[in-house]
């Protein structure tokens, strides 16, 4: 098989792998759409049942506050009726403070009582409101739990056909740079062969040197990016070669080292110049 055969087909199996990819993970995503709407409903649940525990502690002492009222009250008509029948003034004293503390203790009682009404009232209308949101929740997961299944279906369907697809094309393909190749499109967003235009790597836009650009121009072997690692096809610019390719200038692939190394040693030239300057 000759090499442009070879690219053909793995530009065909990039689209194919590509859309692969993408289905797998909607599978994949899907069920957390779930999984969330579940997490709100097992909240809205709980809220339930913690304004529940709350409307019953409230009326419990609902229920305390109105028995001491009765109690106070009981108390303060005794000891009004009492006084019909005193004859002296301490008896007199000691019946006029049992009836202040008395209706001290009534309007105490009132104020608590009227409070745990309140807190009722609102605990009431909040745990209607929440049951409201539990049967609305549960309703519509239960309608996303059979929409999710019938998506998944369809996109499963749509991932076999796709698989036909790659065992059409794989024929013929090294193992292991089809192994690399899907890798690399996993990796890079879809992305597993590109083009070199005017010696810069289309996948990720770096100069290439002129001699390893050559090597993908002939077109004898899969040559992958060092830079990005995506396999590479050479493509004629549109400006014509003669700007980006000059022997002279872009060196070889030993060259991307050696200008590393000069701009290492100018770091070191001024960081010396910086220092004699701070000790002067």
């Amino acid at each position: 098989m000759v090499m442009e055969e070879v690219f053909e087909k793995l530009r065909t199996l990039q689209e194919v792998l590509s859309e692969k990819i993408r289905l797998e993970q909607e599978v994949a995503d899907i069920p957390k759409v779930l999984v969330t709407q579940e997490e709100l409903l097992s909240r809205l649940k709980k809220t339930f049942i913690e304004k529940n525990l709350e409307f019953e502690k409230s009326r419990t002492s609902q229920g305390d506050y109105k028995a001491l009222l009765d109690e106070a009250e009981s108390m303060r008509e005794k000891s009004e009726k009492n006084m019909d029948v005193i004859s002296t003034q301490r008896e007199y004293e000691a019946l006029d403070k049992e009836i202040r503390d008395a209706a001290e203790k009534e309007q105490q009682y009132r104020k608590e009582l009227q409070r745990e009404e309140r807190i009722l009232a609102e605990l009431d209308v909040q745990i209607k409101q929440t049951t409201d949101l539990i049967e609305q929740q549960e309703k519509e997961l239960e309608e996303r739990r059979a929409g999710i299944e019938a998506e998944i279906s369809e996109k499963k369907a749509q991932l076999a056909k796709l698989e036909e697809d790659e065992k059409a094309l794989i024929p013929g393909l090294d193992p292991e740079i089809l192994f690399k190749f899907e890798r690399i499109i996993r990796n890079k967003m879809g992305r597993g062969i590109v083009a070199i235009k005017g010696g810069v790597c289309t996948g990720c836009h770096m100069v290439l040197p002129v001699q390893f650009a050559n090597l993908v121009r002939q077109g004898e072997d899969i040559v992958f990016c060092p830079c990005c690692s995506r396999i590479l096809f050479y493509e004629e610019s549109e400006t014509g070669e003669e700007e980006f390719f000059d022997t002279h200038d872009a060196g070889s692939l030993s060259d991307l080292d050696d200008m590393e190394d000069e701009e290492y040693d100018e770091d070191e030239e001024e960081e010396e110049k910086a220092g004699i300057d701070y000790e002067e």
